[in-house]
């Protein structure tokens, strides 16, 4: 994801410790990397991280990503999955609440419910500006202009905050919202702050909605949360509902390192229990030529996925074909 919320100390020790072994160029980890066979291009070949994807009535693609170039919420726009994309010089989001600065808007996701679309996103907490919260906004276009709401829809700033929040409709109507707390913004130090010890949980989140698809409805609940093998957490969790199985996908490990990737685990029920794949659905050099992926988003019919990787501009979007049987999900 975008620069978490580390210290400014932890920054100098990550660049000084790149600096040492001789590896900060335009892709950092490339003294790591391994050449793969299986090479695929960027769809959008410019700095997009944390695609969310959504395909409006007219059969229209859009997709959204953490801010960059002056915009708090970028937006492309494409006739079919695998492009080509167009980047809007267009910004969805002009003001992201009064109860955030306005700065650092991640991952942002949108949906359509009702007669408005939903924006939802992760903005720097105004008050306590090491952390964040996640918010949601709401137009009658895609396109927007977006107004955000008064207050956030989550903000757990005593747990370290939250960010990476994505919607879901189950098949009777309810709305759901998953997101991850970042409890790595008041970590212990180490890779993304949360590798040295006491580590700090950093669970992924559900919240029943009401029918307007922003207000919450109930207390949340925590259905996954890091293990050792995630190393400083895990994050950018989506819920997609295929044959009857819940997938939640995610990703883990630091996304500073090549260890960053995308996981996934599967449910019978959307509140789980959750059971995790023995399998890494996309890793460095594994089956692609890429380096971190990660921040993934799959289309509702779950037939494709974009997600984020390194490459000489930032991170570049790419997309690629899902397969799924049973609880198992492969990558084509």
């Amino acid at each position: 994801m975008s620069i978490r919320s580390q210290t400014f100390i932890d920054h100098l020790q990550l660049t000084a410790i790149f600096l040492l072994i001789g590896f900060v160029t335009a892709k950092p980890f490339e003294a790591l990397h391994k050449r793969s066979s299986q090479i695929i291009d960027a769809v959008v070949d410019a700095s997009f991280a944390d695609p969310a994807i959504f395909e409006d009535a007219d059969g229209t693609f859009y997709t959204f990503a953490t801010n960059h170039h002056g915009n708090h919420v970028q937006v492309a726009n494409a006739t079919a999955v695998n492009g080509p994309w167009e980047v809007l010089q267009h910004d969805l989001l002009p003001v992201p609440g009064n109860w955030s600065t306005g700065a650092e808007v991640w991952a942002p996701d949108v949906r359509k419910i009702g007669e408005n679309y939903i924006l939802y996103y992760s903005a720097q907490n105004a008050e306590q500006t090491l952390q964040h919260c996640v918010g949601a906004a709401t137009s009658k276009t895609v396109l927007g202009p977006y107004e955000a709401l008064d207050t956030p829809l989550a903000c757990p700033l005593s747990e370290g905050g939250a960010i990476d929040i994505s919607g879901f409709t189950d098949t009777d109507g309810t709305h759901f919202v998953v997101y991850k707390v970042d409890g790595n913004s008041i970590g212990h130090g180490g890779a993304c702050g949360n590798t040295v010890e006491p580590i700090v949980p950093t669970p992924i989140r559900l919240q029943r909605l009401e029918d307007d698809g922003y207000s919450p409805a109930g207390e949340p609940m925590d259905i996954l949360d890091r293990i050792e093998g995630d190393g400083p957490y895990i994050e950018a969790p989506q819920i997609i509902l295929v044959d009857g199985v819940y997938f939640l996908f995610f990703s883990s490990n630091c996304f500073l390192t090549p260890g960053y990737d995308i996981k996934y685990a599967t449910a019978s029920a959307i509140r789980g229990p959750y059971t995790r794949s023995s399998n890494q659905l996309l890793q460095t050099d594994v089956p692609f030529d890429l380096i971190a992926p990660g921040g993934a988003q799959i289309t509702g019919d779950g037939k494709f996925m974009v997600f984020h990787a390194n490459c000489d501009n930032g991170r570049c979007m790419y997309e690629r074909q899902l397969r799924f049987s049973g609880t198992n999900v492969t990558v084509a």
